[in-house]
Parts: structure tokens; C-alpha cells; sequence
């Protein structure tokens, strides 16, 4: 009898498994059952270049920065021919040891631009960022930049979002939303423009700068040349699904370019706070410390074997 071809392409779980080990387990399983290709996804956030870097054949970079509260870092960047490839969280990612969105800053971000020289091409992945400053940091830093630059945003959201709803999950309390708020009032021309939002904010100050600001699912998933058509099954997710999924979110530009090519999608989230419309979305266990079982025993149980042992 012949196999089912699946596909297992989850974007990361936050702080407990990268997108290439979500995708590792996931097969795992579908190998019981199927033929099971792996395709781990990013959409500008964490993750991002790791997943990029094997698609395109480029080459690791490093340079040391700041994070977000001064500390020094190692950032890591990808040089293709004479392209560059940024991502924010190398250089000011969100940590949860240490949630402050008034004193994170992006300068980080900077340094980093900065560091890759004069490129024929930049191309910045936005998300998952500590800074909730309207990119104030990075202008800081840079005041123009080195080449025509396209950023990769991980939700098409507009400015004010960047507080609205991300900034309590960055650590801020009610009473500090005024004030972070009035930090986006310099960016306000870029208030309606989609992913301006992103990063806190960092969305609107490469705008500012000249740079053009597309879907980062979009485009994540066309470099890695990602087609759903030869799969009967593709598997999906992240550690939280809610509202943000389909506001682009890499799980859920997977799930509507399934639905176009009529091919079943399953999402998965480790937290379920809303479901992605119109293809199953499953909950894990929840326990970070399961995720990888979890994802085995889901892939398992999608081919009717049942948990793994």
C-alpha cells in the first residue's frame, strides 16, 4: 500500500524547541505512518535565519553587540553573495529572566545593521523582540541605511499595537502603557502601515529610514520554496496559537496556503487561546517540558496509532 506524503513544518516554541527540533519530532512520529518530509518555518521573529540559512546556502556571520539592557552579545547574521540577512532577537531578543519594556532598547538592532557593511541588499526579520521603544535605540545608531533594505515582519499589525497588544507581554504593567504609548507619538506617520507595529514599534523606524516592510511569513516561505500541493497532511504550529496566528504568524500564512491548495492542515499550539479558522487546531499537554514527546505522540496519532510508548 502506498504512504501518505506529509509534511512537518512548525515554526519555533518559544525558549523550549527551535523550528528545526519541533520539526525533528514531528516526523518522528509521521514516519510511523507515512513518508514524512521536514520543513521548519519562521516569520521575521526567532528563529528566522536558522531556518533560512540551509534553504539558501549562505554563511554564518558573527559580530558581538548589546542587548536590549546594554549587556554584550553574540550576534549571529547571514552574508549570501552579496546579500545580508539580520534578525532583531540575535540582538535584542526577548529574554524572561528579565521583562522591562521601559528600560529595553533597541540600539542593539543597530550596532548590528551596522556591522554588516554595505551590502547590495539588507533584509531585517522583525519579532520577538524585548523593546517596546518605537526603535529610539536603533535611530540612535543609525541614521540611514546601507543598502535598499526589505523587513521580513512577523505580524501586520500598525503602530499602536505595539503597545496595545504586545507590550504586557513584554512585561509591562497597566500603568506603564501611557507612557510607552507617547513613545510611538514621533513614528506617527506611520501609524496605519502594516508591521509598523512589529518589534515594538521597530516596524515604523526602518519605515522612517526607507525601508519597505512586507509580511515576513510571505516571504520566509517563498525562499524556502515551501508548496503544499504534493502532501496529503501538513502539519503546523507554535507555542501559543491566538489571535496573532493569522495576523501573519508563520503557522498561519501555512494554514491558508493549505486551504487555497486544498490540502488538510493541522495546527498545533502548547497553549490554544484561539483557534486558527478552518483547519484543526490540537493543543499539546502544555508542559514544556513534553513538548518534543508531545510532538512525537502527535504525529503518531494523526496516522490513528495512538501515543507513543
Amino acid at each position: 500500500m502506498k504512504r501518505a506524503n506529509t509534511l512537518a513544518c512548525p515554526a519555533s516554541l518559544k525558549a523550549v524547541l527551535s523550528a528545526r527540533d519541533a520539526a525533528s519530532a514531528l516526523a518522528q512520529g509521521l514516519r510511523e505512518w507515512s513518508d514524512a518530509d521536514e520543513l521548519p518555518v519562521a516569520d521575521g521573529g526567532e528563529g528566522t535565519l536558522d531556518v533560512l540559512h540551509p534553504a539558501l546556502g549562505a554563511e554564518w556571520r558573527e559580530v558581538e553587540v548589546h542587548d536590549a539592557f546594554g549587556r554584550a552579545r553574540i550576534a549571529r547574521w547571514l552574508r549570501h553573495g552579496d546579500d545580508a540577512f539580520v534578525e532583531a532577537a540575535q540582538a535584542i531578543p526577548l529574554d524572561p529572566a528579565r521583562l522591562d519594556p521601559i528600560a529595553a532598547s533597541s540600539r542593539g538592532l543597530g550596532e548590528l545593521i551596522r556591522a554588516v557593511g554595505r551590502p547590495s541588499h539588507l533584509h531585517i526579520g522583525l519579532g520577538g523582540t524585548a523593546n517596546v521603544d518605537a526603535g529610539a535605540g536603533l535611530l540612535e545608531v543609525v541614521d540611514e541605511l546601507p543598502a535598499p533594505t526589505r523587513v521580513a515582519c512577523d505580524v501586520d499589525v500598525p503602530l499602536a499595537d505595539a503597545v496595545n497588544l504586545f507590550a504586557a507581554q513584554k512585561g509591562a504593567t497597566v500603568e506603564q502603557l501611557p507612557l510607552l504609548a507617547e513613545r510611538l507619538a514621533p513614528l506617527a506617520r506611520y501609524a496605519d502601515l502594516p508591521g509598523a507595529g512589529a518589534a515594538g514599534g521597530l516596524g515604523a523606524a526602518l519605515a522612517s529610514l526607507g525601508a519597505e516592510l512586507v509580511p515576513g511569513a510571505d516571504l520566509v516561505l517563498d525562499l524556502l520554496g515551501f508548496d503544499p500541493a504534493s502532501y496529503e497532511l501538513v502539519v503546523t504550529g507554535e507555542g501559543t496559537v491566538d489571535a496573532t496566528t493569522r495576523r501573519g504568524k508563520a503557522p498561519g500564512e501555512v494554514a491558508r496556503r493549505c486551504t487555497e491548495a486544498g490540502v488538510r492542515c493541522v495546527v498545533f499550539g502548547g497553549r490554544i487561546v484561539e483557534a486558527v479558522p478552518g483547519v484543526e487546531t490540537v493543543p499539546l499537554s502544555g508542559d514544556p517540558a513534553r513538548a518534543r514527546q508531545d510532538l512525537v505522540e502527535l504525529g503518531l496519532r494523526l496516522g490513528g496509532l495512538g501515543a507513543a510508548d
